[in-house]
């Protein structure tokens, strides 16, 4: 099967078979439909990230936009501004605090890129999961930046391989610049590994079933000294809640 030929019931029937699937840039955006003309745009908000400030290892490494939505197949509302948690038996390493990140821009919150995903996949994983097709989920954006260098080793996944107590994880590729590593892993809730993949291309993704798969990053590596290295990725998730 060519990557541009895949479906939302080719995508159904593999989530269901192991719980994740790695979708190729040109498949992903198949299904989701967004316009590449809009990408550049979209990408260089990466460049306006706002450094992490809670990262409980001491790293400098990580910059982050969050916003919060209220997510249907009607409609993507914005919710007020938000902190960010996790309890610690999600992430033993920075859970049980209140994270606040920079907003997203509201731009981007808005942009037809990030519009025409939760249009596709919204009703998609209501569909999947047997909920009514115009119930509400909480969603959320995380617009992240890992950085590396010589001086300190850029970790996407400090907490290893984890969960994110929510229902559905989309995790997409923006952009890799002068690194090398960061192969995506995934494993079952009993930490057995069952893949390892690399996402190399803007638009690359993963989609995962947060309650039956946990899945990490290895850390990235600058490949030259002489310009900066970082590794750009889109996270984001659906959790079916009404929840403001």
């Amino acid at each position: 099967m060519a990557d541009s030929d895949i479906t939302l019931d080719d995508i159904a029937a593999v989530l269901d078979r192991r719980g994740y699937i790695y979708l190729p840039s040109p498949a992903l955006q198949e299904v989701v439909g967004w316009n590449s003309e809009q990408w550049s745009g979209f990408a260089a908000s990466w460049d306006r990230l706002g450094d992490d400030r809670f990262m409980a290892d001491g790293g400098r490494y990580r910059r982050r936009r969050h916003a919060a939505f209220e997510a249907s197949a009607e409609r993507l509302r914005c919710k007020v501004h938000q902190p960010h948690f996790q309890s610690r038996d999600y992430n033993p390493l920075n859970g049980d605090v209140q994270r606040w990140f920079d907003p997203v821009e509201n731009g981007i919150a808005q942009c037809e890129i990030l519009q025409s995903i939760f249009r596709s996949l919204t009703p998609f994983f209501a569909k999947l999961d047997n909920h009514e097709p115009t119930g509400s989920w909480h969603s959320e954006m995380h617009q992240i930046r890992i950085e590396t260098s010589p001086r300190e080793l850029g970790r996407p996944t400090p907490e290893g391989l984890h969960r994110d107590g929510v229902d559905w994880v989309l995790v997409m590729l923006i952009a890799r610049k002068n690194v090398e590593d960061g192969v995506t892993e995934i494993g079952d809730p009993d930490g057995q590994r069952l893949g390892r993949f690399t996402l190399t291309r803007p638009g690359d993704a993963v989609i995962l079933d947060d309650r039956r798969i946990r899945h990490g990053v290895t850390p990235i590596r600058a490949m030259s000294d002489t310009e900066p290295a970082y590794r750009d990725a889109l996270v984001l998730t659906w959790k079916a809640s009404l929840a403001a």
